[in-house]
């Protein structure tokens, strides 16, 4: 019997079907495009339970189509039962996407000081102590978003792909751009790293949405790259809450 995961981020959405802990499906669909997959998902009798993330107001198409779903569906929340304490003062608050990335990386690696860094429209950064203590964490604008926010809040900057020529110093405005995108958030990234690493030495990172090659070799040797991180853990809140 299988768990159906509705992960609805801001940039598209990903369903995914997981029997236990053993992923059996994954796809990534338009906002536009949900609504008919999940009337599918809906004939699928080997469905049992379901869980929708939202981290956008959803439109009546999905919330008709997340409503008519013949099997139970859990709206994730920080009210949800989760493998950790929630210290961040307003909870209510919390992207429910960054809950089960949380809620998978201390359930792969309990009894450690862990940083969760989700790369995608934005770029968050969560901390968990060792006994299992989500902090909270800080939010900052993604790679796209630092794209596009130069060539929209400037008069002459062009729009620049991540994809295509690398220098380490700029010699036309395209490469400058990219490095100068590509390279902030490298250091941004290793920063935060550092700057944990000084209160928990110990420290293991986690990484998903992608975004590895931002990582130098010391750091990789201390982090899991996993792009499935967020569809596991709601997963896994699921199945403690269903």
């Amino acid at each position: 019997m299988q768990h159906l995961i509705i992960d609805i981020g801001n940039s598209s959405a990903k369903v995914s079907l997981f029997e236990g802990e053993t992923l059996t499906e994954h796809t990534r669909v338009e906002h536009t495009e949900l609504p008919e997959l999940l009337v599918q998902k809906a004939h699928d009798s080997s469905i049992v339970h379901a869980i929708v993330s939202s981290v956008i107001p959803v439109s009546e198409a999905i919330g008709q189509a997340i409503e008519t779903l013949p099997y139970p569906c859990l709206r994730m929340s920080a009210t949800l039962r989760l493998p950790f304490r929630i210290a961040y003062k307003t909870p209510e608050t919390l992207g429910p996407d960054r809950l089960a990335a949380v809620a998978e990386a201390y359930a792969q690696k309990p009894g450690h000081d862990l940083l969760v860094i989700d790369i995608g429209t934005a770029i968050t950064y969560d901390i968990v102590t060792a006994e299992g203590i989500y902090l909270g964490g800080n939010i900052s604008p993604g790679i796209g978003m630092r794209f596009k926010a130069l060539n929209h809040f400037t008069g002459k900057l062009p729009l620049v792909s991540k994809t295509g020529e690398r220098t380490e110093i700029g010699y036309t405005t395209e490469t400058a751009i990219r490095e100068g995108v590509l390279q902030g958030v490298h250091y941004e990234i290793e920063g935060y790293i550092r700057a944990c690493n000084l209160k928990y030495p110990k420290l293991l990172i986690f990484l998903t949405g992608g975004g590895t090659f931002l990582l130098d070799n010391r750091a990789k040797s201390r982090t899991f790259a996993d792009n499935l991180l967020v569809a596991k853990g709601l997963n896994r809140i699921l199945t403690l809450n269903k």
